[in-house]
């Protein structure tokens, strides 16, 4: 049966980019998956935006700074995106052993973003989004899987 999730109030809140679990990478402390994600737009273009983003207090500020064109953002961002995600949703489960029992709990169930209004990351309205947060939380988990 598929697990939903997408608010960061419900029992798979800590599957949500906007879970408060905080990681270290780039050598750098990140508040959440978020805060990560939405400097990395800007990481190479605007260094001290994407600082800025990093250093707010929540994940939907950090998710309003980065939808800024204001800034540039980096030329290879459509393609480099999921790559980044995985990076930060896989340091996030490194980090956190709690998550990572938690996660690998959900066994071989499809993990699906429920957003209603993200086509990409989530499943959209009705269904038909790509969901791709949900595909990298699976290959995260069958990689930690793989490697305990």
């Amino acid at each position: 049966m598929p697990i939903y999730f997408y608010s960061n109030m419900d029992e798979y809140a800590y599957l949500s980019n906007f879970s408060a679990h905080g990681f270290e990478l780039d050598r750098v402390y990140w508040p959440t998956v978020e805060h990560y994600f939405q400097a990395q737009k800007f990481v190479e273009t605007d260094p001290p935006y994407a600082e800025k983003i990093r250093l707010v207090k929540t994940p939907k500020q950090a998710k309003t700074l980065g939808r800024s064109r204001e800034h540039p953002i980096r030329a290879d961002w459509d393609t480099a995106k999921d790559e980044i995600m995985r990076q930060a949703v896989l340091k996030k489960f490194q980090t956190h052993a709690s998550l990572r029992e938690k996660l690998l709990a959900t066994g071989d169930e499809e993990l699906i973003e429920n957003a209603p209004t993200d086509y990409y990351w989530g499943a959209g309205r009705n269904g038909s989004g790509q969901n791709k947060l949900g595909q990298i939380l699976m290959a995260v988990r069958s990689q930690l899987r793989d490697s305990e």
